[in-house]
């Protein structure tokens, strides 16, 4: 990964308290493990930016390298990654992904 894309992708991680790196965006979702994600984040109310990959393919392929994460969606939180699609849908099952996104958005 070049520096410059490390930046780019830090700087977006970093400006946004919840973004999800997924296929579409959160109006038109282009998977349904994107669309996944972006359901469970709009039950929970909490406000989220999304980064459509299939529009940069630098971002795409770099993400999967900046996280060590080879699949998308990848859901940032406070500048930390949390996941994909499956690790979100048990966090929210099982009750602890609101708590987590409410201490994230009240820091």
């Amino acid at each position: 990964m070049t520096p410059e894309l490390k930046e780019r992708i830090d700087t977006i991680v970093k400006d946004n308290k919840i973004v999800v790196f997924m296929k579409g965006n959160k109006l038109m979702p282009q998977c349904g493990f994107s669309n996944n994600v972006v359901q469970i984040l709009g039950a929970l109310g909490v406000p989220f930016e999304t980064v459509d990959v299939l529009e940069d393919m630098d971002i795409r392929q770099g993400i999967k390298e900046y996280s060590n994460w080879p699949t998308i969606p990848q859901v940032y939180v406070n500048g930390e990654f949390m996941g994909g699609s499956d690790i979100l849908i048990e966090q929210y099952q099982k009750g602890e992904l609101q708590e987590t996104l409410e201490v994230a958005l009240a820091s």
